[in-house]
């Protein structure tokens, strides 16, 4: 015969456990939503095909616009998406996820500048791509930072923070390193002998 302080505790455990199973769930639920793909299947296959580190960054510079122009003006968007669709592919989500894809874009656009300058930091291109990026968050910050101002939800404003912190590191970088455009007149075959 179980002691009535037996029988309290059964249920109280079978409470803590389904407690820590629904948290496990609801925490699962936004990690599993942010495990989307950032960049649509033709975007990759550019990705792939351009190899050249600026050609590259070309590719991450417009997949980002694209989500910016979904989020801030749908309309000229979805106007551009027939001409668009074949090469890049088509932008979807909600406003929350091509926020995301655009901090993402950005952050692999970042990894791929470090991967070279690691493998040889000597490499025209570093410099290029480094002014590429930085004028296109150069444009990006101020519509980045309205959004940011009216995020109409915290995971939208979760988001826009992480978009926005890469931006700046991208812009303070270039500053840093004192990137100009004659840095845009390196060939990428030139370079492509040092890449």
């Amino acid at each position: 015969m179980n002691s009535p302080r037996t029988s309290l505790q059964l249920p109280a455990r079978a409470a803590s456990l389904l407690f820590a199973l629904c948290l496990c769930l609801t925490l699962a639920a936004p990690a599993a939503a942010q495990k989307r793909e950032h960049l649509t299947p033709e975007e990759i296959e550019l990705v792939r095909d351009n190899q050249e580190l600026d050609l590259r960054t070309g590719v991450f510079i417009k997949a980002a616009e694209r989500r910016l122009l979904a989020v801030i003006n749908p309309a000229e968007s979805a106007k551009n998406a027939p001409k668009e669709k074949e090469k890049w592919g088509e932008v979807q989500g909600s406003r929350v996820q091509l926020i995301y894809d655009i901090s993402k874009i950005l952050d692999e656009a970042v990894v791929n500048v470090d991967d070279v300058a690691e493998r040889n930091p000597e490499s025209p291109l570093l410099r290029k791509s480094l002014y590429m990026l930085s004028e296109a968050t150069g444009r990006m910050l101020p519509e980045l930072t309205k959004l940011r101002e009216a995020a109409a939800s915290e995971a939208e404003a979760d988001q826009l923070d992480r978009a926005l912190e890469t931006a700046r590191e991208i812009t303070d970088a270039a500053k840093e390193r004192g990137v100009t455009a004659e840095d845009l007149k390196v060939k990428a075959k030139t370079a492509k002998k040092n890449d």
